[in-house]
């Protein structure tokens, strides 16, 4: 990866597909002109939630924060993830998404747009995009699986995996 190309991880958040918001969102980063290397809907589990948000574990909306990612105060029990690969593309992400407190978030952000706070203080932003380069790999990796993404952008190396048990068609 050349120095200026960078990966981010997006996520549609529950509350961003509960309200239709895709479209509009996708919409908007692509004005980014960056390349959308790998896209997945996932239901997101305890443990995926609880290691996305670990370095918040200590926050009293912790519990919170975990809920609202997996779905469970929306009734839409997955988000929409996302790699956008290119030049500078945390920081234009990241600019398009506006502050991650969306009453601070430019009116013609994202957030800023589509995003509120509940009552008991939750930021219901509508979207998360990856802070810096070492918490793209980190996110980028926790949600993906090497083969899931076009492109390679991180090591890799060949695992055998015995007795997997995964669903098939019936």
């Amino acid at each position: 990866m050349n120095s200026n190309n960078q990966a981010v991880l997006i996520l549609i958040k529950p509350d961003g597909l509960k309200k239709s918001l895709t479209g509009n969102i996708l919409t908007r980063l692509s004005e980014t002109k960056l390349e959308i290397v790998a896209a997945k809907m996932v239901r997101v589990s305890k443990g995926l939630a609880e290691e996305h948000y670990k370095h918040l574990k200590e926050q009293k909306f912790f519990p919170e924060l975990v809920s609202y990612i997996r779905g469970e105060m929306h009734d839409r029990k997955k988000v929409m993830a996302l790699v956008y690969h290119g030049k500078d593309a945390i920081k234009k992400c990241r600019d398009l998404a506006g502050a991650t407190n969306p009453e601070e978030a430019e009116a013609t952000s994202i957030r800023g747009s589509y995003g509120r706070i509940t009552t008991s203080g939750l930021y219901e932003n509508v979207i998360h995009v990856s802070s810096n380069e070492e918490e793209a790999k980190r996110e980028i990796q926790l949600w993906f699986n090497p083969d899931e993404i076009i492109v390679d952008m991180f090591p890799v190396k060949d695992v055998i995996e015995k007795e997997k048990k995964v669903k098939g068609w019936a």
